[in-house]
């Protein structure tokens, strides 16, 4: 038995050795000539899986360790007997984070007060819904839009998009990418839909990169029509269009979902479906020994004469300093791969201990919602 293994992957080695014969390459070098043997593929999206990969080949399984699958063509492959699996949810408290980390670094570098801003939440999802639920103890309004999740269960929790447009001060993007349909997404932002938007407003695209025309964006920023925008996914990556990056408020390399614990998640969802496909004993497996990050986990926060926004904010950058990230790509951009394949360690909320002195019950309230332990 075969399995083909992206090597970025962590936490995955060992794990399938003692039952195949598992190789590990770079996602660009999984081609066909190296698939046509192979039992399995444990993937990221980088590798694109459709016909001229997998043509020919006795691959009967693709796991792919994230939550996109943009990457698949599902539909060649279920027409061809092949199965796939994506990880849905698995990185969705790391976007938490980061969202969390880019919200209040935004609030800072802009001296905005959250409590008095509307965020816009385009997709609903397990990301969506934890992003949104974050913007809540931070104090700020927010407004949902989800079609699929809005024809489900109805309108009372939703609103349109054109409404969400106009009464946001901050829009997130956490859809898929679909090209087609009534729920399409590729360049759901694009000239016409940036021109409904307002001076005063901020754009934040973790999704991914075409549902943003990137080219209307930078005339956008140029003109000054929006007031500014963050991004961790780009249309073209790795290639990034340097004048946009100068534009930008926060540029990172896709990394958004880049927790270890996120990571972690993502490998143990591959490896069990894996192995229910091939009758493998790891059904049950899941990821361990996940390192600590260079900070540390249990921390003090003095909150004597501080705001609740002033506490949330140190706590949170603590966990994940989001403008060391932007600022390390905006230094190099061609290290975009490099510092996507080799990033840092980071952990979530939930592995941190905040030590809250002369805080207030509220205080505690909302870092214990995060995900902090007190």
């Amino acid at each position: 038995m075969k399995i083909i293994a992206d090597n970025k992957i962590p936490f995955l080695h060992g794990a399938l050795e003692p039952y195949a014969d598992v190789v590990y390459l770079p996602g660009k070098e999984t081609t066909a000539e190296v698939v046509k043997d192979a039992d399995a593929l444990i993937t990221r999206t980088r590798t694109i899986c459709n016909e001229a990969l997998l043509a020919g080949s006795r691959v009967k399984v693709i796991a792919t360790a994230t939550i996109g699958f943009d990457h698949i063509d599902t539909a060649w492959c279920e027409a061809n007997g092949i199965i796939w699996r994506n990880a849905p949810g698995c990185n969705s408290w790391s976007v938490k984070q980061y969202i969390t980390a880019l919200l209040v670094t935004l609030a800072r570098n802009r001296g905005l007060d959250l409590s008095k801003m509307t965020l816009g939440v385009l997709g609903v999802g397990n990301v969506g819904s934890k992003v949104a639920e974050a913007a809540s103890i931070l104090g700020m309004k927010v407004l949902l839009n989800d079609p699929p999740r809005e024809r489900r269960e109805g309108p009372s929790a939703f609103v349109d998009l054109d409404y969400l447009v106009a009464h946001s001060d901050i829009i997130t993007l956490h859809v898929p990418l679909q090209k087609d349909g009534p729920d399409a997404t590729w360049h759901l932002f694009d000239e016409a839909r940036l021109a409904q938007m307002r001076p005063t407003q901020i754009l934040i695209n973790s999704s991914r990169g075409p549902v943003v025309d990137n080219r209307a964006l930078k005339a956008a920023l140029a003109s000054g029509h929006l007031a500014g925008a963050c991004l961790d996914v780009w249309e073209g990556e790795p290639d990034l269009d340097p004048e946009l990056v100068k534009l930008l408020d926060l540029s990172t390399p896709h990394i958004a979902g880049y927790s270890a614990d996120g990571k972690a998640n993502g490998t143990t969802a591959a490896v069990r479906v894996v192995a229910e496909v091939l009758g493998l004993p790891l059904t049950d497996w899941k990821a361990t020994d996940i390192p600590d990050p260079p900070q540390t986990l249990d921390f003090e926060i003095d909150a004597a004469g501080k705001t609740a926004q002033e506490v949330l904010t140190e706590a949170v950058l603590h966990t994940y300093d989001i403008s060391a990230d932007s600022n390390a790509l905006r230094a190099d951009l061609r290290a975009f791969e490099r510092l996507r394949g080799d990033y840092a360690v980071r952990r979530e909320f939930t592995s941190f201990t905040v030590h809250l002195l002369g805080g207030t019950p509220e205080m505690a309230e909302r870092l214990a919602r995060l995900g902090f332990r007190l």
